[in-house]
């Protein structure tokens, strides 16, 4: 089947709503490659958006999967327990960068995850509002599209939303820069000021969800002053803060979460995409008088904590131990840096390179400084020209996300890759 006709029956059979970021179809995967029917060859630099920082199919995985697959596919949590969950929710407890002791429950997407969080922080607190910021993304149901700090294509059009929902601006606790700006608080205090004084007063307030790391907004880091004062804030007064690390966390940033740089503990952590090497799987851990909460049944699901996607979690762990991923994901970070701040020297469309462990970006720019979606669109269709997968986030932000376990020979290829898909858009 050409991929002219694969289009044409997905054209018909699906609607146009769930977006691509190629024409490409896949036949398999191995490593940091994938192939197409025609069995030609590509590297993938977007690893289902940061859901295999081990890599397609790592062999492990694969066979902790298998295994697993031969005993128990599905039993549902609620109705008979199995030891894959109560183990991987004993390692989360244990690696989570939260003062214990902690507790753990399992869910199928990141969505779930960051709903339930909020559900738990309401249940613990007995407040309503939550406090989000603009540029955010959380997901797509009801409430993660409410908390989700932009329009198109996020919200458009899906109205009316969930309540008591708060937001703080971007541009106060996020930042482009390479080097992390200085200590100066007045915006941020500002920002939270106003928010109390117009919006919301802090006692109502259950919790603040972030991302330590803009995801789909941008891979801007949170400056290190700002996630401090947040965690100030929420001590003063009683707020839940919740870590979004779902894009972030798993060993992209350099240590399993992202909010260990920082040195700051949140309350409660949500994580998915890469905590299952590709399967479906998600995760709420935290303090557990916090976690206890909810009533017996508040919280659950049919297929969260499925014992496949549990065991493959568990492998994925090993992984990082066994292979030292997040030592890995700094060299990689320091190796892409190098190269993204050559391709900014050179041409004047390339700005802000930047990272935090190898959560690695550069915006795409007009002349006089502007987003420039069309030109990043033309350099992602140049790169898969060249057998390489990138994609964009904020439609001119070019994001890197190549798997952790990458050999050195291979992310070469790829940003040479990039290199030359810049120049031939330019040239």
């Amino acid at each position: 089947m050409s991929q002219n006709d694969f289009l044409k029956r997905r054209e018909q059979a699906i609607p146009r709503g769930p977006f691509h970021v190629s024409p490409l179809v896949v036949q398999r995967a191995e490593g940091a490659y994938v192939w197409d029917p025609n069995g030609k060859r590509y590297l993938d630099f977007c690893g289902g958006i940061g859901t295999l920082n081990v890599g397609h199919n790592h062999p492990k995985v694969v066979a902790a999967i298998r295994q697993q697959a031969d005993s128990l596919l599905h039993a549902c949590w609620h109705v008979a327990m199995y030891e894959p969950y109560l183990e991987l929710a004993e390692r989360l407890n244990a690696l989570a960068p939260i003062p214990g002791p902690n507790k753990t429950v399992l869910f199928n997407s990141g969505a779930e995850a960051v709903e339930n969080a909020v559900k738990i922080a309401r249940s613990a607190t007995k407040r309503p509002a939550v406090i989000a910021f603009e540029r955010g993304f959380h997901g797509r149901t009801l409430l993660s599209m409410t908390l989700t700090g932009k329009v198109q294509p996020y919200t458009s059009g899906f109205g009316p939303f969930a309540p008591e929902i708060y937001r703080l601006p971007y541009a106060p606790f996020y930042t482009h820069q390479l080097q992390w700006m200085a200590d100066d608080l007045a915006p941020v205090k500002k920002a939270i000021d106003r928010l109390f004084s117009y919006h919301i007063e802090p006692h109502e307030i259950a919790a603040i969800v972030f991302e330590p790391v803009l995801g789909e907004g941008g891979f801007l880091p949170m400056k290190p002053h700002a996630m401090r004062y947040l965690r100030d804030v929420c001590n003063q007064h009683g707020i839940v803060l919740i870590a979004d690390e779902i894009q972030s966390g798993f060993g992209r940033c350099g240590s399993m979460f992202a909010v260990e740089r920082y040195g700051v503990q949140p309350d409660l952590i949500t994580m998915a995409k890469s905590l299952a090497g590709g399967l479906p799987l998600s995760a709420v851990t935290g303090k557990s008088a916090i976690m206890d909460a909810p009533q017996i049944g508040g919280i659950g699901g049919t297929y969260g904590g499925n014992p496949v996607s549990c065991a493959a979690a568990l492998a994925v762990l090993d992984v990082f131990e066994t292979e030292n991923l997040c030592a890995r994901a700094e060299w990689i970070g320091e190796k892409t840096e190098h190269m993204l701040q050559e391709l900014s020297d050179r041409y004047t469309f390339i700005a802000n390179p930047r990272r935090l462990g190898a959560m690695c970006a550069m915006d795409v720019v007009t002349p006089s400084g502007e987003p420039d979606k069309k030109m990043a669109s033309r350099i992602v269709k140049a790169a898969l020209a060249r057998g390489l997968m990138i994609m964009t986030a904020s439609g001119y932000v070019i994001r890197l996300l190549m798997p952790l376990t990458i050999q050195d020979q291979t992310l070469v290829e790829g940003l040479e890759a990039l290199s030359l898909a810049v120049s031939d858009v330019h040239d």
